[in-house]
This record gives structure tokens, sequence and C-alpha cells, in this order.
């Protein structure tokens, strides 16, 4: 198939092959790749008229539905900067992201009602307005952005510090896309849903990897109406999902083996966005023995960038798979030097192609520090085996020095979570005397009222399932533990509670 240097510009060309195929769908309205790029083409005369146009910004909130992505496209079209925001942002975060992109443009439900600085006047546009204007002429003849052309600037969720902006170009999102596409070996008629929030990296790149390959997306926002999600599978004969590890335990949990159900109709599920505990991919492939099943490795600065089919390839500990079509994995140390990587000689993973961003939004010297020789450096620590396969097993910063004993967090939390009386857990560095740092596990109950804890039978269940040496000095209960969206633990959050 011919792939073109933007997103927009392949949909033109779907609208024109198959102008009656599903392209987007939600619980409100499903539209066509004819209907599709009417409303795309008609939004941008409308934004156009409101300033939007070459490099301008637009800031769009999402709603998780086929309105956001016109207008997403719609802005792409005009050459502008799309700029999503999380659903229900915060006043304080639109502002200052408004601000700071000098934004022409702001769609949402309702106007921003905030002081913004002098000079920055967005114009306003519903979001829910935005498949009401539909081109009713003939599309002229139009100019494409160029693969180089800066298309979105993705802001970070601000885990490990303040919030990044991530600079990507239309050539960044065609490269991503075809990682996905052919990762995934995505078939024409794929019908993909998507419940991954698309104002984020994963789910948005799932939705222009589908866009790009000409199948069919279906919205949901989340899992946790599962009715929902069950009856939309249905209706619309999903053939593939797209989800968190954390929305797949709400799953599991919610349903316990309904996905089963589908067996004979789900051609792939892909996963990302943070770690896959191991009984999760245990239990996905018992389910789901015929479906391929795929964990995306990859971030906001270099996305999706290495996959793993783990129904085809279990018992690998660490493994990630194996890079996609357009990355480069090497592992370097400290000072970003490559070495000869192994289980014994671990480093950093660091990796290259056209799937790596422009740069970080106003920020040379932060973006000198990631990105260096064609490479986006990671605090991923790793190796690379024989076969080509690459290997993660933590960041450096999660890590825990216990007395020279190297800890990984997401190990053992996948472990102690098993336990039935725990709803959620997180384990952290904190300073200790003697050792230097010591690990301390935080709690959260599935019982709020701790009617079923008993602390001596909880030390018993950690020394008959951790090894002695990585035992936590210290556990304490709280109410929750923190995570962003996509189910990431904010570790910098609770490490400033022992602050």
């Amino acid at each position: 198939m011919n792939i073109f240097p933007s997103v927009v510009e392949n949909i033109a060309n779907h609208a024109a092959a198959n102008p009656d195929k599903l392209a987007l769908a939600d619980s409100k309205q499903a539209l066509t790749y004819g209907q599709l790029w009417k409303c795309i083409y008609g939004l941008s005369q409308k934004f156009k008229e409101m300033g939007v146009g070459f490099e301008k910004c637009a800031v769009v909130e999402c709603n998780q539905s086929v309105d956001y992505m016109i207008c997403d496209l719609a802005i792409q079209l005009l050459g502008g900067i799309f700029v999503p925001l999380e659903k229900n942002v915060a006043v304080a975060r639109a502002v200052e992201i408004t601000t700071d992109t000098e934004a022409v443009l702001y769609v949402s439900k309702a106007p921003l009602e905030a002081e913004l600085p002098e000079g920055i006047e967005p114009a306003f546009w519903n979001i829910d307005d935005c498949a009401l204007h539909p081109w009713e002429e003939e599309i002229p003849e139009l100019q494409f952005p160029k693969s180089e052309d800066v298309c979105e600037i993705l802001f970070s969720t601000g885990t490990t510090g303040k919030s990044k902006g991530i600079v990507l170009t239309h050539g960044n999102d065609i490269a991503i896309a075809e990682n996905v596409m052919y990762g995934v070996q995505m078939k024409k008629n794929n019908v993909e849903m998507i419940p991954m929030p698309t104002s984020h990296s994963h789910g948005l790149r799932r939705t222009y990897s589908n866009l790009v390959n000409g199948s069919s997306v279906v919205f949901v926002d989340g899992v946790t109406l599962l009715k929902k999600v069950f009856n939309m599978i249905e209706e619309y004969n999903v053939t593939s999902m797209d989800l968190s590890p954390s929305m797949l335990s709400i799953i599991f949990k919610l349903s316990k083996d309904r996905l089963g159900d589908y067996a004979d109709q789900m051609d792939y599920i892909q996963l990302g966005s943070a770690p896959l505990p191991e009984e999760d991919k245990v239990h996905l492939s018992r389910i789901l023995p015929k479906t391929r099943l795929y964990n995306f490795y990859g971030s906001t600065e270099a996305g999706c960038s290495c996959l793993l089919d783990f129904n085809n390839m279990a018992g690998k500990k660490g493994c990630i798979g194996k890079p996609a079509v357009n990355a480069h994995f090497i592992v370097v140390d400290e000072n970003r030097n490559e070495i000869q990587s192994s289980p014994d000689n671990l480093g950093f993973l660091a990796s290259s192609g056209a799937i790596n961003m422009k740069e970080y939004f106003k920020a040379p010297e932060l973006t000198e520090s990631a990105m260096a020789n064609g490479f986006v450096y990671t605090k991923d620590l790793g190796y690379i085996d024989e076969e080509g396969l690459v290997y993660m097993l933590g960041r450096k910063d999660d890590v825990i020095n216990y007395g020279g004993i190297k800890i990984s967090p997401e190990e053992l939390e996948a472990i102690i979570v098993k336990n039935p009386i725990i709803k959620d857990c997180a384990m952290i560095p904190v300073k200790d005397a003697l050792t230097g740092q010591a690990p301390k596990l935080l709690i959260a109950l599935e019982k709020e009222d701790g009617s079923e804890y008993d602390a001596k039978e909880f030390k018993v269940f950690l020394q008959e399932n951790l090894d002695a040496n990585k035992q936590p000095k210290y556990i304490e209960i709280i109410d929750e533990i923190p995570r962003t969206f996509n189910g990431k633990i904010k570790r910098n959050v609770l490490m400033d509670r022992e602050k």
C-alpha cells in the first residue's frame, strides 16, 4: 500500500478509494471515510477563519470521541499544531499550556474561564460541534503537510517532575503508525476498540495507525462501564483492542473471563504504557489462545519502538521483544558509550529512528540531555541478547540499592499484589542509616476497614514469596496508590511523602 507523509493525507486517499468504509465510531455517531474527510475539510475552513494556520497552536480538551479526532485532523490539515489536553483538565493546567503555546484556538465544551496573559486571546470552539460542518461541495486539490512539519505537542503527565512538551512531526506519526501496523500485522478490515485516552500518545497513536492503514476505530471512554464496552464489541464486530495493563486488570476483576467469549473474533490485543504483570500475560493467553497478544514498549519521545508477541514468546522474564520496523536499539553506559550488554552487564536502553521526537518544547537543554547522535536515551536498565531480543529490567531511578542488592520494585509489586487482601501496592526507597537505602512497601487494602489484614500473616506471605534479601524493611498501609491515567505508579508522589 502507498503510505503518504501525513495522517490526514492518508485519510483523504482512503476517502477517495473506499468512501463507504467505516472510519471512526463512538457511542453517539459513526463516520465512513468519505464522511470523515468532508467533516475534516469543512471544519478546517472554520478554523482557518479563526486564525489556525501553519505552526499556529490549537489547544483541545479530549472527550474521547469522533468529534475530537475531526478537530485534531482539521488542525493538522491547515499545517497547525494540535495540542491535546486530558479530559476534565484542571483550569490551571489549561491556562499554563494555552499560554506557553500561545494558542490561537481553544476547543472544549466551554470557554476557558480564566484570566490569560496579555496577547493570549484564543478563539473558542465547542467540541460537540466538530461534525456539524461537513463540506458539501467538491473539495479542491490541496497542499498537504510535509513530513518534516510539526503536527503536535504532547505534554507528559509529569510523573517524574515538571510536565514536558514533546514536539512531534508528521513524519514521526507516520513512522510510529508503521511500527504499529507492521508490528501487529494489522489487516485492512481491522476494527480496533480504543478505550485508552486519545489525549495521550498511546491511544492517539493507535488511532493514527488504523487511519493510515485504512481500517476502523471504535472509541469508548475507559472500561469501567463494561456492559457498554461489550455491547460495542458486538455492534461493530471489533477485531482488536488497545489496552493498558490497569484496564486489563479492571476487565478481569469485573468480568472474570468474559473476554474469552470473543476468542474467535479477536485478531489481536495490544497493551502498553506500563509493564504487564506476568500472571496477567498467562491469564490472557489462556482465555484467548488464538489471539495475537502484544506488549509494546516505548515513550512519548520515541513511541512504539519495541514489541513482544507474548502468546508466542512466553517465559522470557523482562523481555520486551524485538525492535519495531522503524526503530534501532543499543545499550549504553552512563557516559552514553555503547556496550556489549548481557544479564550480568546491564546498561541503559537507547533507540533511534524516524519515530524519535523532534525536540522538547522550548527546552533546548532538556532536549540535549535526552537526545544525541540520533538516539533518545533512557534511564531504563536492560540488555540485548544474542537473538536480538531486548530486555528491560526497570528504571535506574526506581531501582532500590539495599546494601548492594539491586531491587526492582515492579518485580516485587507484581508478586505482592497477588495477595487477595491487597488492592494495590508500591515499593519505594527510603533513607536508611545502615544500608543507605531500604525498601519500603506501601499497600492499599481491598477492605478499607483493614479487617482482613493481619501483620504477622502478611509477613509470612512475603517471606514465602520474596527472596530473603528483598524483603521490605518497612510496611505502611495507605488509602490509595497514586497512579497516572495509564496505570503508572507516581513514585515521586510517594517518595515526597517521606521527606
